[in-house]
């Protein structure tokens, strides 16, 4: 080969891998926020402005408050226009009273929505959403916290093996000390707390064990203040096979370290508490599949919350995977979850 050929060969040697180079760096996806009054809008912020999946837009709010402190983030004030024209995924976290109506002027704008929770005050508004995701080939993705938690799929898989046997009771504890200055803005749902703060384990629970047969619910205002807001909570979902408990009280200090999550079965239970940082043990019987008989803690891998939304959010809008939660089950979560808030 002369010298001539060898250059050209290099340079077109070069040229291929610039080009496939090229074809495996995906392009960013970019990412709006719709409000930003919701509790976990800052730190959804946070995670997708570190994302290399995400390109972060801006926001559009209309608080001045919230404004400025978004723009202390980092964030580039838009219109609702502007954002709708320039997202290809909306980030709905504006207050809860407003998550379903900024949902759908998301979707249909034909844009990709995730959307904070709880996604509505009744089912029908949960089922335009899917109606209008679907029509529009969009995803929708709803975002309670701990739907890729590790603890939390280890348990998800412990009973869908059977490994715990069959399931006859699962129970969940979650409280915090709620400022006094939020308790109007909880109290504006007849669920009070059980719809802003015990959604969260509502959600694992039917997705592990299906619609309720009944729910019975004590929803009960325990503080000295004179308001609406039902801040002490307990609700039993009967199944046919089993019982789910879940209680939440806005009166306790020290409150993360005493939240759980707890599955008994007929070979024995797992018991994830403190949920964050998660600790999971397992008690079992007779050993099953990866498990011993008798008492273990499970090592669990790094956790931080968000993250794993976003990196299946992303993942969905590429069309690589589906998001392990259907449509189907939203439904289903968010209809038990107005049963036990007493709004549906």
């Amino acid at each position: 080969m002369n010298r001539r050929a060898f250059l050209q060969t290099g340079a077109c040697a070069i040229m291929g891998a610039t080009a496939l180079s090229a074809q495996l760096v995906k392009p960013k996806i970019k990412a709006g926020f719709l409000g930003g009054a919701h509790s976990h809008a800052a730190g959804k912020w946070k995670i997708l402005k570190n994302s290399e999946e995400f390109e972060l837009i801006g926001i559009a709010e209309e608080s001045p408050k919230l404004r400025t402190e978004f723009e202390k983030l980092g964030a580039n004030i838009l219109t609702v226009r502007e954002l709708l024209d320039g997202a290809d995924v909306v980030v709905v976290e504006s207050a809860v009273r407003d998550l379903a109506r900024n949902a759908k002027l998301a979707l249909v704008a034909r844009k990709h929505v995730h959307v904070e929770k709880p996604p509505g005050k009744t089912l029908a508004e949960l089922r335009e959403l899917v109606t209008l995701a679907r029509d529009h080939e969009r995803v929708l993705q709803v975002g309670y916290m701990w739907r890729y938690h590790p603890g939390f799929s280890k348990i998800f898989e412990a009973v869908r093996a059977g490994w715990l046997g069959r399931i006859s009771i699962i129970r969940g504890m979650i409280g915090n000390l709620l400022a006094t200055e939020r308790r109007g803005e909880w109290a504006e749902f007849h669920g009070g707390a059980m719809f802003e703060l015990g959604c969260h384990l509502v959600d694992p629970l039917v997705r592990l064990l299906g619609q309720p047969v009944d729910v019975k619910a004590m929803l009960r205002r325990h503080a000295s203040v004179e308001d609406e807001l039902k801040d002490n909570n307990a609700v039993v979902f009967e199944f046919p096979t089993a019982l789910g408990v879940v209680t939440n009280s806005t009166h306790q200090p020290n409150a993360f370290a005493q939240r759980s999550f707890e599955v008994f079965g007929t070979n024995g239970s797992a018991s994830l508490k403190p949920i964050e940082p998660p600790a999971l043990q397992m008690d079992l019987a007779r050993a099953a599949g990866p498990y011993q008989a008798g008492v273990q803690t499970i090592a669990l891998p790094a956790y931080e919350r968000y993250v794993g939304d976003f990196v299946e959010l992303a993942a969905a809008i590429r069309g690589e995977k589906r998001l392990s939660v259907t449509l189907e089950e939203e439904l289903r979560v968010h209809e038990a979850l107005l049963r036990a808030c007493e709004m549906g």
